[in-house]
């Protein structure tokens, strides 16, 4: 009897261990679950703190656009050239660097030209002997033209000396035409620029060897620039001489215009791919010579297209993806990602993820992010 005693006392030990235990699991999950709750509350609290920004939305609406054909193209400066030299030679001094303004005649790089100047001087030797006997054959021709007038002189005598009198005088032609030569050679033993610009490349230094054609240094005018694209063969009888284009510099993100100034007519050398030159019209936009341009050309009658557009101000991007906040109907900032198309100017197209006549917003006064309230003005 005791033994069943004890037996009773020690299974009812062990069952108030167990309350007690559960007790305090039970305690633990309601004040997790309490925690918790007070956790949302004060988010929404937060969120219903949050200042309201104020924006400005505009209505998604179907645009209709003639065809456009897009081609990639490159600025470049109208007047711009790679000077070279006709002579061998070594490089005594180049004058500038890259970047550097200058004017028209300004020399650019001299060249070493002691051989110029012993040619030079052989040409001055032989017009001094030229023109010595050239005098001399004259002062005979005069005399014995009047010997002849005489009849002191045979027609022999006069034609030899007449004979004698021309070559003279061709020797003397010869002399000059060697020394003209000369002096044109010194024009490429110190290069200068042609007209006024910018220096852009300097490929030499001074001690190098220069070689025939081999670029020396590269000029262009500033503030004069035309764009070149190449037109596949398929579409270049739809563009036109005159035809006014816009054209995107993404790399600064300016919308520029412009007009179609020349069309090559033959793609010989460029693989299917002609030559279009559209001159630039005038812009305060920061654009230099090599930056790579999309060029929009209108096909002439165009066929009218639907298309949704919004302004590319409008468009969240964050990382490959794009977007825009649009509006919920609490007046909150809602993240709508789109699929989007080509860019027409200052606007994008949009090809899905934006219905007619939705709301989104264009601009706003704060950061907008994900239910952030707003105000509409």
């Amino acid at each position: 009897m005791i033994i069943l005693h004890d037996f009773k006392k020690l299974v009812g030990i062990k069952n108030k261990f167990k309350m007690k235990k559960y007790t305090y699991i039970l305690t633990i999950i309601l004040a997790s679950i309490f925690m918790a709750s007070c956790g949302s509350d004060d988010k929404k609290i937060l969120a219903d703190n949050s200042p309201i920004i104020n924006v400005k939305v505009d209505k998604v609406s179907v645009n209709k656009r003639g065809s456009f054909l897009s081609a990639s193209g490159k600025i470049q400066s109208v007047y711009n050239a790679d000077l070279s030299t006709r002579i061998m030679g070594f490089v005594t001094q180049v004058h500038v660097n890259v970047g550097d303004k200058v004017s028209k005649g300004q020399r650019l790089i001299s060249i070493n030209n002691v051989d110029l100047q012993a040619k030079q001087a052989q040409a001055n030797a032989s017009i001094t002997e030229a023109t010595a006997a050239f005098i001399n054959a004259e002062k005979d021709f005069t005399r014995f033209k009047n010997l002849f007038k005489n009849n002191s002189a045979s027609q022999k005598e006069l034609d030899d000396i007449t004979a004698n009198y021309e070559m003279a005088k061709a020797r003397l032609e010869a002399a000059n035409q060697i020394k003209n030569e000369v002096n044109a050679q010194f024009a490429y033993a110190n290069i200068s620029a042609p007209f006024n610009g910018i220096i852009t490349g300097k490929f030499v230094k001074k001690g190098d060897i220069t070689h025939m054609g081999a670029p020396l240094i590269s000029i262009e005018t500033p503030n004069a620039f035309e764009v070149v694209a190449m037109i596949p063969e398929n579409e270049i009888s739809k563009i036109k001489k005159g035809t006014k284009v816009d054209i995107l510099a993404k790399s600064i993100d300016e919308a520029l215009k412009g007009k179609v100034t020349e069309i090559s007519t033959s793609a010989k050398n460029t693989g299917g791919q002609y030559l279009t030159k559209i001159a630039l019209d005038k812009t305060n936009a920061n654009i230099l010579s090599g930056m790579f341009v999309t060029v929009l050309f209108p096909f002439e009658n165009p066929e009218q297209i639907e298309m949704v557009l919004i302004p590319k101000n409008a468009i969240v991007n964050k990382g490959q993806l794009s977007g825009v906040y649009t509006v919920s109907q609490n007046n909150t900032a809602l993240l709508r990602w789109l699929r989007l198309g080509k860019t027409y100017g200052d606007s994008i197209e949009v090809l899905s993820g934006l219905s007619t006549n939705e709301s989104y917003i264009v601009s706003a006064d704060g950061k907008l992010f994900n239910g952030a309230k707003i105000s509409i003005q």
